[in-house]
């Protein structure tokens, strides 16, 4: 997932805020993706968390953080996989949502946070990327529909796990106070096993 935001007209506090969005966002993508794969006893993937440098204050200088996944998997698990990426890749939305929820001492719930919801929490190249997966799936919308709906269920249940969501939020705050420029799989793994 790439997220670019220029961060020039934003004040210090929004700035800060947001980098708290970002760090939510991307924790759940990469706690997702390093759990679900050890939950299905999938191979594991490699995947860094890159975050642009803030200091520069040229007009182009963007806050990035990025979750990049590198596809060797056995033919056995493709499907399961398959799944699995969906999954990670609504987690990250759904992860910035329910920070931003818990912050404001609101409910969280898929009632409350739907999938179209997502693009409001960063979600609009993730979603992207789960039509493209969809499309692979099946030509058939009431098919992309239903199995959506069901892997959206799925992903809202990996957020609402307290021990999931415990990994994410320390995940996310290794990523605000961590001096790193990449995070990568090892350190997402190390942190989340200790």
């Amino acid at each position: 997932m790439k997220r670019n935001t220029p961060f020039k007209s934003l004040r210090h506090d929004q700035l800060l805020e947001h980098s708290h969005y970002i760090a939510f966002h991307e924790a759940g993508h990469a706690a997702a993706i390093y759990l679900n794969n050890k939950i299905r006893n999938l191979a594991p993937v490699s995947f860094q968390i890159i975050i642009k440098d803030l200091q520069s204050t040229s007009e182009e200088s963007i806050l990035v953080y990025q979750v990049a996944q590198n596809d060797n998997r056995a033919k056995e698990d493709h499907i399961t996989a398959f799944e699995v990426d969906i999954i990670n890749l609504l987690i990250g939305p759904l992860a910035e949502a329910k920070y931003i929820a818990d912050t404001d001492d609101e409910l969280f719930s898929h009632k409350l946070v739907n999938l179209k919801a997502l693009k409001n929490y960063g979600g609009s190249s993730d979603l992207d990327s789960v039509d493209e997966y969809l499309n692979y799936f099946s030509t058939c919308k009431q098919q992309q529909a239903k199995k959506l709906d069901e892997l959206f269920a799925v992903a809202v249940n990996f957020i609402n796990d307290r021990t999931n969501w415990a990994a994410i939020t320390k995940l996310a705050h290794y990523i605000l106070n961590s001096n790193k420029n990449i995070i990568n799989c090892e350190d997402v793994a190390y942190l989340l096993e200790h």
